[in-house]
């Protein structure tokens, strides 16, 4: 499978001089993507691996998985060299031998659960399970961000409103360690990530107008979640006393009972 140069750079919007400027050797990019290619099927296997562990914990309700498109990669690396570059120095290039560490999300589990009083006991799971190398909370401004500070945990505040706490997690599929993502959101997250996702890749700049129900919709969602760990915790609080006037009422039965059977012996 052959990467054409002209047909990519066109697919992706992306101009010769950008990979000039950055010193990228498209040959290098090529050996990246054949690389990827044939290690991808084991990928695909260590992602349905990691699924299906976490869909084990009782309160994950769906868990998706997907490995990165070759393509996509490509793209990524290109994008992220400069990046790279800064934070290693201008001799910097992505590889065949680091682009499996460089890059944190050839593998991304997305684990979606319902309340989201459910993160933390998910979130101690994650940390009991796997070698976690990094944690990320991607909030909106105004968030409540208290538990994450407790526990000492990276903020990201994001202007779009996108809420998920990002996992990264290292194993080694083959002799290469390779760092996936595991990301954790409830369903009212999910749901505008997935929108948000779809807006942003459809239109080059997301238009006035759709911006502002866009932050809308966030609100409803933000406020939904809210509702949601509301009646959750109204649902266990009746629980809670419907299973102590039980015990009341069964306390009472044994003792009229008991009474019963001192008068029936009294006769």
């Amino acid at each position: 499978m052959i990467l054409d140069k002209e047909t990519f750079l066109s697919k992706y919007h992306l101009k010769k001089e950008e990979i000039i400027k950055d010193g990228i050797v498209w040959d290098t990019l090529e050996e990246i993507y054949m690389d990827f290619n044939m290690y991808k099927e084991t990928y695909e296997t260590q992602a349905e691996f990691i699924a299906n562990t976490l869909r084990a914990h009782k309160k994950i309700h769906t868990v998706k998985s997907r490995v990165k498109d070759s393509e996509r990669l490509i793209e990524k690396i290109i994008r992220k060299t400069e990046d790279r570059k800064s934070k290693y120095g201008e001799a910097f290039q992505f590889s065949v031998s680091n682009y499996k560490e460089e890059i944190n999300d050839l593998i991304g589990i997305r684990a979606i659960h319902i309340f989201k009083d459910d993160w933390e006991d998910i979130h101690n799971y994650i940390l009991g399970t796997w070698k976690v190398v990094e944690i990320t909370a991607n909030v909106r401004e105004g968030d409540d961000t208290k538990i994450f500070e407790e526990l000492n945990i990276q903020i990201n505040s994001r202007k779009s409103g996108y809420r998920s706490v990002h996992y990264l997690i290292e194993f080694f599929p083959t002799n290469q360690k390779v760092i996936a993502e595991i990301q954790v959101r409830t369903m009212f997250e999910e749901g505008y990530g997935e929108i948000d996702h779809q807006l942003r890749y459809s239109h080059k700049e997301i238009p006035e107008v759709l911006k502002l129900n866009l932050l809308l919709f966030n609100r409803i969602a933000g406020s939904s979640d809210e509702m949601a760990s509301f009646i959750n915790m109204l649902s266990k609080n009746l629980m809670e006393m419907e299973q102590k006037y039980e015990k009341i009422i069964d306390l009472k039965d044994k003792e009229i009972e008991d009474l019963k059977r001192r008068v029936t012996i009294n006769k």
